[in-house]
């Protein structure tokens, strides 16, 4: 059982959408929960791919697990990189239907909310560090506007109440289901995953290093 001083990590990821049989983010999710061995308690959670139920959703997994640090994760095919997400918009805007058959176009996610909220993850740290460990990183900055920024932009509320660290990271297909788009081993997922997690737990300040983009 971990020590009442070490941290507890939230651990997000969806489940399939769009018609693939799995979900490149739970499945390393998974799997890296089942072979953690860093210093804090790692929690796995599954998210649906539904707009209407994901706010419920992390708000009933926050309250039951007291998170430390909560970090989201999502699949981005197109992507060969594992990108730390820098900022949610607050929009929704589905290019294809959610699990439900819902399809928001140009809605905000809160009428009330900011116009957009950065990520409290430090994610140069992260991309250092996966980088490190042999694995292509990114800082990306845009995490789209379907599911996976819902689930950000409604994280980051959370976490400005409650006090605790959260963010997004996307992770790429696997090759299973990447067709002829850029992939990532499911292996190589897994060891992104874990270094994400052990910067995430680290509280000391992010690293000031370049990460911007011209697009």
């Amino acid at each position: 059982m971990a020590a009442a001083t070490e941290p507890t990590v939230l651990l997000t990821a969806f489940e399939p959408f769009g018609g693939d049989a799995r979900n490149p983010s739970r499945d390393a999710a998974e799997r890296l929960a089942a072979t953690w061995e860093g210093p804090a308690t790692l929690v796995v959670e599954q998210l649906p791919v539904v707009f209407a139920e994901e706010r419920s959703r992390l708000a009933a997994l926050i309250a039951k697990h007291r998170p430390t640090v909560v970090i989201a994760t999502g699949l981005a095919a197109g992507r060969a990189a594992v990108t730390p997400e820098r900022i949610a918009i607050n929009v929704m805007d589905a290019r294809i239907p959610d699990n439900a058959g819902a399809q928001p176009v140009d809605e905000p996610i809160d009428p009330c909310g900011a116009p957009a909220a950065f990520s409290g993850l430090p994610i140069k740290r992260i991309v250092r560090d996966v980088r490190a460990a042999g694995v292509p990183a990114a800082v990306s900055n845009t995490a789209g506007t379907f599911t996976c920024n819902q689930v950000f932009y409604e994280l980051m509320s959370f976490a400005e109440r409650e006090g605790f660290r959260a963010g997004f990271v996307h992770v790429p297909a696997t090759p299973d289901i990447a067709g002829d788009g850029p992939s990532l081993e499911l292996d190589q997922i897994v060891i992104a995953l874990d270094a994400v997690v052990r910067a995430s737990i680290d509280p000391s300040a992010d690293i000031v290093e370049q990460g911007g983009a011209e697009s």
